[in-house]
């Protein structure tokens, strides 16, 4: 069975993600992650030095990769994934397993707020704009992350929660 988690930034992905392999006994991959391994550079650096149609080019093809292998694993997708390429039709063409897991703007504004330095979608967002930039990046994103089979609300709930509900969905 291949799983595929996606969201916005600060969603929890890859917090769940680990707890449901571990749960499942499954791979976990995260699919920044292997973009960095297999390019042998940092997100960052690929998006500062090869620019963003590079990224998501070479994003799609990993993708790709990871699904074609067939095997089973958990995917936890980059927060814009779901909307280039036509990522979710691949991703539905291997697996009807995706969640999308939804996080309110005031919540994922709590999640980073102390992180923006690692984030490079929003380092450079003076904190005062960062409600009106995820809400239009979230309006603009939210017709792809609501073609996942299942929609997660994750607010107020902790990740060993979300992991149960993403589990009693399967059975």
């Amino acid at each position: 069975m291949t799983i595929v988690l996606l969201g916005y930034m600060a969603s929890g992905k890859s917090s769940v993600s680990k707890l449901l392999g571990k749960e499942l006994k499954l791979p976990v991959i995260d699919l920044d992650i292997y973009i960095e391994e297999k390019e042998e550079r940092s997100i960052r650096e690929i998006f500062e030095l090869e620019g963003e149609i590079y990224f998501r080019m070479k994003e799609h093809q990993y993708l790709k990769e990871i699904l074609e292998v067939k095997n089973d694993a958990i995917i936890s997708l980059g927060g814009g994934t779901p909307c280039y390429a036509n990522n979710m039709n691949l991703i539905h063409e291997y697996t009807q397993h995706t969640f999308y897991l939804q996080t309110s703007i005031p919540e994922i504004i709590n999640r980073v707020k102390d992180e923006k330095s690692q984030r490079p979608l929003i380092s450079a967002i003076a904190d005062e704009d960062l409600p009106e930039f995820i809400g239009k990046h979230l309006f603009e994103r939210n017709t792809f992350y609501q073609q996942a089979a299942h929609v997660v609300f994750t607010d107020k709930k902790n990740i060993t929660e979300l992991v149960e509900e993403i589990k009693g969905t399967l059975n």
